[in-house]
């Protein structure tokens, strides 16, 4: 609804505004207390899926923003590539699905309390610099055409080269997994 109104230029109503804030502090509330999980679990596995939680919320994010092309960007390739890419390292390294004697000493809290300490400092950093700033009523979505120019052609070659580490990535993740 939010998104629809943007795209046809209409100013948002203080009705509006409310219904964007209430679901920005929900989806807010989800991706820190999934971040917070992830941080904290001890199984591998668990916490590749919270942190697909924390990806989702933030394509969620994007989209009460009017930026549909980040949105649609973060789940083709963070939720798509990278996730399945982190999926296929677990599943090719034989890693054990559970806790571990050697591996866990049951200081996860310390993870968690990291976790919070930044969340402070990321906090107070935006209320300092952002403070009583409020977003324009009359956003226009942007195009998508300036934005593919400007990955295609100044950004291709650091683009490619991401591409390159990502199949390196996961041809180690198999060269390890295949060592019997």
């Amino acid at each position: 609804m939010i998104v629809a109104l943007l795209a046809q230029g209409t100013p948002l109503t203080e009705t509006g505004l409310w219904i964007a804030n209430t679901f920005f502090y929900l989806i807010a509330f989800v991706a820190v207390g999934a971040a917070l999980k992830m941080v904290t679990t001890s199984n591998v596995v668990h916490a590749a899926l919270y942190l697909l939680v924390v990806l989702s919320a933030v394509a969620a994010t994007y989209v009460i923003l009017g930026a549909e092309f980040a949105a649609v960007t973060q789940v083709l390739v963070y939720l798509g590539a990278v996730m399945v890419l982190l999926l296929f390292g677990v599943m090719l390294t034989r890693a054990k699905i559970g806790a571990e004697d050697d591996l866990d000493h049951e200081q996860r809290w310390i993870g968690g309390l990291v976790a919070v300490g930044m969340l402070a400092v990321m906090g107070y950093s935006l209320l300092e610099a952002y403070g009583s700033t409020q977003l324009p009523a009359d956003m226009q979505p942007q195009r998508v055409g300036p934005i593919s120019d400007e990955i295609f052609s100044t950004y291709i070659v650091p683009f490619e080269a991401l591409s390159v580490l990502l199949l390196a990535a996961l041809i180690g993740a198999v060269v390890v997994a295949r060592r019997d």
